[in-house]
């Protein structure tokens, strides 16, 4: 009955940090840096909390869950969560004495993490079940490490190996029971986010079909007004006046479109387009606007681009990842924009620019109702580009780094 209660605590010291971290840490910490700080102090005190309450079987016989925290700690944290768990533990097991376990819990961690570190970008970049996956064979990597040097140093007999064993089967289980917990945490967190921001998406459409013609009419009529007074022999002031009037109104009337693409209801007529052939009609009508800003578009488009899609609404997302493409390179640069197939099924559109680039906080408020990098902006062309590309069943991924540049991926499903 102690072995079970001993048990138990080692799962509680990891379950703590989880509870700990997705329930106060991610709705307050809104920094990324900051929130793997605080993951690694947490998974930290996991570590330390199994090591000084083992499980013990009997004489020289513990056995403790570190390699957990650890793995996640490192999966989840990053190289540097990774290097900073790696020494406390060292640093914490040397405080009992250097002995044969000390020497093991080197040689096993000497030979391991570089094996988790290198798989922790892949890791980072995969999907639920292949995560899952990823930590299990890790963990069990690491066991079978421990389990060979254990029986080296101490001799391959039942006696000696059976708790090396049950603790390979045992970390196994708990990997995937802790990775399957966090990964559906995630997973509820990041469903909660769109449920937010559906209701936003959602009160926009309700009030763009309730303003935005009323606007409008008033608009059309003072635009009109405005170009009867511009008459040849008024003075070049008041000519300007009425010029920045007139720009204002049309500005203002993009705006309202922009709303009105994005509250209207959308009608289902896709049909089957080749991207290529839209690309080059994209940048024919784009090519008027990168004259006078020294922006230069090189394409290099595959064959067999074939979608369902519908060409206009493709076209309006294009233009307006393209534009802002265009405005982010204040000093002129290239813009490329590649089409091509991947083994997965999916046609690749990627968008890339050399511009001043965005944060990572930047990027995750992209498609966000109001939130534009421009001064003049209101983020809604970005808000219907996103709208479009998700109702076409793709997907946009965004890599960006400051002052270096901007790159957009857009996934749509193939067809033949």
């Amino acid at each position: 009955m102690s072995i079970i209660k001993d048990f138990l605590l080692q799962l509680t010291f990891m379950v703590i940090p989880i509870f700990i971290y997705y329930t106060f840490i991610t709705e307050r910490v809104k920094n990324d840096k900051n929130r793997k700080v605080i993951m690694t102090m947490l998974w930290g005190l996991s570590i330390l909390a199994c090591m000084s309450f083992p499980v013990v079987f009997g004489e020289n016989a513990r056995l403790e869950l570190r390699i957990i925290p650890l793995l996640l700690g490192t999966l989840y944290g990053g190289v540097f969560s990774g290097i900073l768990l790696t020494g406390l533990i060292i640093l914490y097991r040397l405080s009992f004495g250097i002995d044969i376990g000390f020497y093991n819990t080197v040689l096993v961690l000497v030979l391991s993490l570089p094996v988790i570190l290198y798989f922790q970008k892949s890791f980072a970049s995969s999907k639920k079940g292949l995560r899952v996956k990823m930590a299990m064979s890790l963990s069990f990597y690491y066991c079978l490490i421990g389990i060979t040097w254990f029986g080296t140093l101490r001799g391959f007999s039942i006696e000696n190996l059976i708790v090396p064993i049950i603790h390979l089967i045992f970390a196994v289980a708990v990997t995937f029971c802790f990775t399957l917990l966090i990964e559906t945490i995630r997973e509820i967190h990041q469903l909660r986010l769109e449920m937010q921001n559906t209701e936003k998406l959602k009160v926009i459409g309700e009030l763009t079909s309730v303003f935005a013609h009323e606007i409008r009419n008033p608009m059309q009529a003072t635009r009109g007004f405005l170009q009867l007074l511009n008459e040849p022999d008024l003075p070049d002031k008041k000519k300007e006046y009425i010029q920045i009037s007139l720009e204002e109104l049309d500005r203002a009337n993009a705006i309202i479109n922009d709303f009105l693409s994005f509250g209207k209801p959308s009608i289902q007529d896709n049909e089957r387009i080749d991207v290529g052939f839209q690309i080059h009609r994209v940048v024919n009508i784009i090519q008027s606007y990168t004259l006078n800003r020294n922006v230069e578009i090189k394409t290099e488009i595959r064959d067999n681009c074939w979608i369902y899609a519908n060409p206009q609404k493709l076209n309006q997302s294009l233009i307006n990842i393209l534009k802002n493409a265009i405005e982010s390179m204040p000093h002129g640069g290239i813009v490329w924009i590649i089409c091509s197939s991947t083994d997965d099924g999916y046609i690749k559109i990627n968008i890339k620019d050399q511009g001043i680039g965005m944060t990572k906080k930047q990027i995750d408020m992209l498609g966000s109702p109001y939130y534009s990098l421009k001064e003049s902006g209101t983020g809604l062309g970005m808000m219907v580009s996103f709208q479009i590309i998700r109702s076409f069943k793709g997907k946009i991924q965004v890599n960006s780094e400051k002052d270096i540049g901007t790159e957009f991926i857009i996934l749509l499903p193939q067809i033949t």
